[in-house]
């Protein structure tokens, strides 16, 4: 038994068509998930780059932050403070090495000084001088020999012993050239120290000179020896000048004393300094006395910086400037007593009649009694008449009392206090209002 199926003519083409928005439905909802899952994934790549970012940054940051310390101000304050420790303390030190020198130049003297003496012939014995300068100083100890350079001749030979006299002066201050007065040299110049010694050329046996002769004879013929002595003859040992100028001396005097008349090459005086303290240990020790003295020069001119920069920057800071603001004491304004209040004086602005002023409220009015009394809040009469007004009306008095109907009219000094007259027209004629209209305007007229 087979079922018929009617179909509807449309129902397809209405099934087709219910369909389609329930499909292009769906397309959108697809369509939307697609658009919020690539939002999503650029959200994420976003979030990504970000992050990256922010990672680069810090790592950026972190680099740069030693050059950020480097370029800060507090950096550049040290290198301003560094370059200018630096730069004073070499500029310091070349002034304290220049300084030892100086130290050095003026307080050790020269070790050894040499001068030759000229010596004078035909009048009397032989003599001559040398000066000297400011080669010495005074409270050193010298030591001082000549030095006679003699050629061994027979005269020579045969003049045996012979006197060295030797004297330090120091010439006196020139006298005004006079040509009556003619001063013997001696008497211009001060001896400062004298000394004789005797000298001898060395003996040698006539066998013993003429076996040196020979055995030296290729250096005599080359000019390489000569035939000749150099006598060294001590004269002082440790003599020491009292300080000042004039007690150091600066020229020598020598004169030779001999029998018979003597041969010399050269003569010449040497003086020789004896060291002793610290004048030893600067010329002792040279490297180690000025690295010492150096520092210590170098350290005192340092602290005496370090002190005068401190009070300059004391005395330029802007604080030390300030005024010193004296402590203000609060003042308290004292209220005058009642008796000051009400002078004579105090009140010859003010009116001699006693009036009444109404106030706000249910307040008691304010009546002003004028000069001979003080301001009160009314007598006792006057507030029981008050009183009895209320009661009896239940209105409040408006309009003030005026005791004297010829106040002050005609006085030129008359002035009021004006105490109750702040009430504005406004308020006031509101009030006009209320009293024509009360029931008990009529009883009052």
């Amino acid at each position: 038994m087979s079922r018929e199926v009617y179909v509807r003519p449309g129902d397809g083409q209405t099934r087709h068509r219910a369909r389609e928005p329930r499909l292009a439905q769906n397309a959108d909802n697809d369509d939307n998930d697609l658009n919020k899952i690539e939002q999503q994934a650029r959200d994420d790549s976003m979030e990504i780059i970000e992050q990256g970012k922010a990672a680069a940054g810090k790592a950026l940051e972190t680099a740069l932050v030693p050059f950020h310390a480097a370029v800060s101000k507090p950096a550049q304050r040290a290198y301003l403070g560094t370059f200018l420790f630096a730069s004073t303390s070499l500029f310091l030190l070349g002034l304290s090495t220049i300084a030892y020198a100086l130290f050095y130049y003026n307080y050790v003297p020269q070790v050894s000084v040499e001068r030759t003496i000229h010596l004078q012939f035909g009048d009397g014995y032989p003599h001559g001088t040398a000066t000297l300068g400011s080669s010495l100083t005074s409270l050193q100890a010298y030591d001082v020999s000549l030095l006679l350079h003699l050629p061994r001749t027979p005269r020579n030979q045969a003049a045996g012993n012979f006197m060295l006299d030797l004297s330090l002066q120091s010439p006196l201050p020139k006298l005004p050239a006079s040509p009556e007065m003619q001063l013997p040299e001696a008497a211009l110049t001060q001896r400062l120290a004298h000394s004789r010694r005797p000298a001898i050329l060395t003996y040698s046996s006539p066998i013993i000179d003429t076996a040196s002769t020979l055995s030296g004879l290729p250096f005599y013929v080359l000019g390489w020896k000569t035939e000749s002595e150099v006598v060294e003859v001590s004269m002082f040992e440790g003599v020491e000048f009292p300080k000042g100028w004039a007690n150091v001396p600066q020229e020598v005097k020598l004169v030779v004393e001999a029998d018979k008349k003597m041969q010399f090459y050269e003569v010449g005086v040497r003086i020789f300094a004896k060291f002793g303290g610290l004048r030893w240990i600067m010329y002792h020790h040279r490297i180690l006395s000025c690295v010492i003295f150096t520092s210590m020069f170098w350290s005192s001119s340092m602290i005496s910086a370090l002190i005068a920069w401190i009070v300059l920057s004391s005395y330029l800071s802007p604080g030390s400037t300030a005024v010193k603001e004296e402590p203000i004491s609060p003042k308290i304004k004292a209220e005058p007593s009642e008796s000051e209040k009400y002078e004579p004086s105090l009140m010859e602005g003010l009116s001699d009649t006693s009036r009444t002023f109404p106030t706000l409220g249910r307040h008691v009015p304010l009546s002003f009694t004028g000069r001979e009394g003080g301001v009160s809040r009314g007598s006792d009469e006057r507030v029981k008449q008050e009183d009895e007004v209320l009661q009896s009306t239940g209105v409040q008095p408006l309009i003030a009392e005026a005791d004297d109907e010829d106040d002050g009219i005609g006085t030129s000094a008359f002035r009021d206090s004006g105490i109750g007259t702040s009430l504005d027209e406004g308020q006031r004629a509101r009030v006009q209002r209320r009293k024509k209209d009360s029931p008990f305007a009529d009883r009052a007229d």
